[in-house]
């Protein structure tokens, strides 16, 4: 089954290209079995026709190689994780505590972000690097990032609270309401009223990946994924 993508983004290009399932499944590297995991920025979304005419919406993601910064263990740190990054920086472009972190794995990143694992294994070495490879179409992945801020926003908007009515003499159409009483004479903790929307950071699980193209450094995965446009996106492997 062949997989058409059209990438549309809007005033800049048209990204169209005709993959193979065959040469679009990544082999996926056995060195990092414990360990599928990878950063990633968010494209946009496209959608993939196959041969019978169905579609299905794919949001592509960039996959840049990672490399391994720090490897904790159980001796060390109390617990067992590995430390990656992406998007290598000039060492000036980074401060001098995070640049010395990173001497050990010979390369300066920009993002780092911190995976928890069951084991170490020998080949998770400080330096090893890995690319979008480690993924397999039809892989169950959990995909994070942070949501859209949205600024400040009312009670209808963020707590789909519903309106007053504007008849029959009404005259509180948006307003919260009452948000308390006489007693305890102050307002509960976690009262649903007016705030900060949006910005948070939003876990979406089991999407199936769609598509992987080494080559070019993409992912495509089933669905929507949370953020904006360029936003660092985290894919971590289906537990077992």
């Amino acid at each position: 089954m062949s997989l058409y993508k059209t990438l549309k983004r809007t005033g800049e290009y048209t990204y169209k290209t005709t993959l193979n399932t065959k040469e679009s499944v990544g082999t996926s590297d056995p060195t990092h079995k414990a360990m599928k995991a990878l950063i990633t920025r968010k494209v946009g979304m496209t959608s993939t026709i196959a041969e019978d005419g169905t579609t299905q919406a794919v949001t592509l993601l960039s996959a840049s190689p990672c490399v391994i910064t720090q490897v904790k263990t159980d001796d060390t740190d109390g617990y067992t994780a590995v430390q990656i990054g992406c998007e290598e920086v000039k060492a000036e472009k980074l401060a001098k505590p995070q640049a010395g972190h990173l001497k050990a794995a010979k390369q300066m990143v920009r993002i780092i972000r911190e995976f928890r694992v069951t084991e170490i294994t020998e080949d998770l070495k400080v330096g090893e690097t890995f690319n979008a490879e480690v993924f397999s179409v039809g892989d169950t992945v959990h995909v994070t990032g942070t949501s859209k801020g949205k600024g400040w926003a009312g009670t209808i908007r963020r707590h789909n609270f519903h309106r007053g009515r504007k008849t029959h003499g009404g005259r509180s159409y948006r307003r919260v309401g009452s948000i308390g009483s006489m007693y305890p004479q102050h307002i509960l903790p976690g009262k649903k009223m007016a705030g900060h929307l949006g910005h948070d950071q939003v876990t979406v699980r089991n999407l199936k990946v769609a598509l992987v193209d080494a080559e070019k450094g993409f992912i495509g995965v089933v669905g929507a994924v949370p953020g904006p446009r360029k936003g660092i996106v985290v894919l971590r492997g289906e537990d077992k």
